[in-house]
């Protein structure tokens, strides 16, 4: 039995043999309203058959239906969320690159100058 238990952590520790594959990015919204809608269907399409369902033993499948649907409300819930946190990250990320860029373009300004001023002409603070 320790053999066997043996053998079987090296499966659950050590260094993985490949990378983990990067996530699947798509409609996510669209996806999880659609398997919502879909519990919701199977649920109603179910309803009128409640008594042979429970005759049989099979209410359940019903109810595991509406589970579903309830839970894709959540789920709609929170990848909305997500989505919009996301869209907030890039937007606050392109805000900062470009400020960034303004920040660079300006210094680069700056140290370009002549030391009298953009005319050459000295300042007058540099004539003390």
């Amino acid at each position: 039995m320790a053999a066997f238990f043996s053998g079987l952590s090296r499966w659950f520790t050590g260094t993985p043999k490949h990378e983990a594959p990067e996530p699947l990015e798509g409609p996510v919204v669209a996806t999880i309203v659609g398997g919502t809608i879909i519990w919701f269907a199977l649920f109603l399409v179910q309803l009128p058959f409640y008594g042979w369902f429970d005759d049989h033993g099979h209410t359940w499948w019903l109810w595991t239906c509406l589970a579903g649907g309830g839970l894709g409300l959540i789920g709609i819930w929170y990848v909305r969320r997500r989505d919009a946190a996301i869209k907030r990250a890039q937007a606050a990320a392109a805000a900062r690159g470009t400020e960034s860029a303004q920040s660079a373009e300006t210094a680069e300004t700056v140290e370009t100058e002549p030391a009298g001023g953009p005319s050459g002409a000295p300042s007058p603070s540099s004539a003390d």
